[in-house]
């Protein structure tokens, strides 16, 4: 069995992070509460994010748009997934140095860039199929 390059890198690169992510959590004091919320963000993924995409994925046409949609739908649930701690705890803070951007309005940022990849990768699909029809 042949592996493509792009596999491999990409494999290599992921064995990397996740061996980066591994030693950052040896150095955690508190490591209870770290391993609840991995845990609550498997869960919520398995239990909301996943079954929603596939749920929009079988209401939408075939034609080019599902793969695209589906993928923006997982990114913006896990940038929620991600994103929901400094969300759900807006208001002033103690220490300003602690959460000092704008939390809901980089989320809303990256959900927007999202769905502006999708809908460019959407379009460029339709026109890429529009092109290869013969004129009627």
């Amino acid at each position: 069995m042949r592996i493509s390059v792009l596999r491999a890198v990409t494999g290599a690169a992921g064995a990397a992070l996740l061996g980066m992510g591994v030693s950052l959590l040896l150095g955690v004091r508190d490591l209870t509460d770290v391993l609840v919320w991995l845990g609550g963000a498997v869960v919520l993924h398995d239990v909301l994010v996943a079954p929603l995409v596939l749920l929009v994925g079988l209401v939408l046409p075939r034609g080019g748009v599902r793969g695209p949609v589906r993928g923006a739908l997982l990114v913006a649930g896990a940038l929620t997934v991600v994103a929901l701690p400094p969300l759900l705890r807006p208001g002033p803070r103690g220490n300003p140095s602690v959460l000092p951007l704008d939390y809901p309005r980089d989320w809303l940022l990256a959900l927007v860039a999202a769905a502006t990849a999708t809908a460019v990768l959407v379009t460029a699909r339709g026109v890429r199929r529009m092109r290869r029809r013969p004129p009627s």
